[in-house]
């Protein structure tokens, strides 16, 4: 593992910028991880070096969880792209409007229905909040008064969304309720890419659903669509092992990110 200031490990990226393609997931990457994500925002001076590493970089795009509008207005950056809900929605710098992915419009309302009888007195009694991804529902927990409990009633709510055919997909202290196709940021990013004239291609998260953001990566250079990937780990107190086991660079925490954009820059 490396640092992300070795400029010989970001060679790959930096040898042609105009066609290469820089990748960030937002919370936790970007933004400092808060007790409630409607309280997270991107530090200033971070945000301007990626006004920069956008003005250099062929192609930039914050890959979230979030949807993909609400991305947008938390990064603050319009020449950007935004994949949100883990890939399901785009938004290409220039749109007014994010596109879900065609596939996933008939779930939408599945989705909802189920998110609507599982918001019940019991859960918000226990502080669970959910909150609404378009084709995803997610359930959070981060904060609530009895963690133990209201991921008890979490675990419930799991069980009854695989019992009713749908996916299940856990993240740090959030469950995710999808559709049963395929959604995921790897899946999100080989569509980003799949027009474009990008030939490395670097990949920055913290969580366990940026994992299969990396596998995409490996999975586009050894079909040879680039020739290289290069995939930053950003580790914390409570994030997964495998972020920083799967990596070729490691950075700490957010300041690590924002040593790693200035790096990206750096003459």
């Amino acid at each position: 593992m490396r640092s992300a200031v070795d400029l010989e490990a970001l060679a790959p990226i930096r040898a042609d910028p105009s066609r290469a393609a820089i990748l960030l997931d937002i919370d936790g990457t970007l933004a400092p991880i808060v007790e409630m994500a409607a309280d997270a925002i991107v530090p200033e001076s971070t945000r301007q070096l990626l006004i920069e590493v956008a003005r250099r970089y062929g192609i930039v795009a914050c890959v979230s969880g979030r949807r993909a509008s609400e991305a947008r207005a938390m990064v603050a950056i319009g020449a950007i792209s935004y994949l949100g809900a883990h890939g399901s929605e785009l938004l290409r710098a220039g749109w007014t409007e994010p596109r879900l992915d065609p596939t996933l419009e008939g779930w939408a309302a599945r989705i909802h229905e189920f998110g609507r009888e599982a918001d019940t007195p019991d859960l918000r009694r226990r502080r669970v909040r959910i909150e609404d991804k378009g084709a995803i529902v997610a359930f959070h927990w981060r904060g609530a008064p009895d963690e133990e409990a209201a991921r008890a009633a979490i675990d419930a709510i799991a069980a009854r969304a695989q019992e009713a055919g749908l996916r299940t997909h856990w993240g740090r202290k959030v469950l995710e309720v999808r559709p049963p196709v395929r959604i995921d940021k790897g899946a999100g990013i080989k569509g980003l890419l799949a027009d474009s004239d990008v030939d490395a291609a670097m990949y920055v998260g913290d969580d366990t659903t940026d994992l299969d953001a990396f596998h995409a990566l490996v999975e586009l250079a050894d079909e040879g669509r680039i020739s290289r990937a290069v995939r930053v780990g950003v580790s914390s107190d409570d994030g997964p092992s495998e972020i920083t086991d799967e990596a070729d660079i490691v950075v700490e925490g957010t300041d690590g990110v924002r040593d790693l954009l200035a790096a990206l820059v750096a003459d």
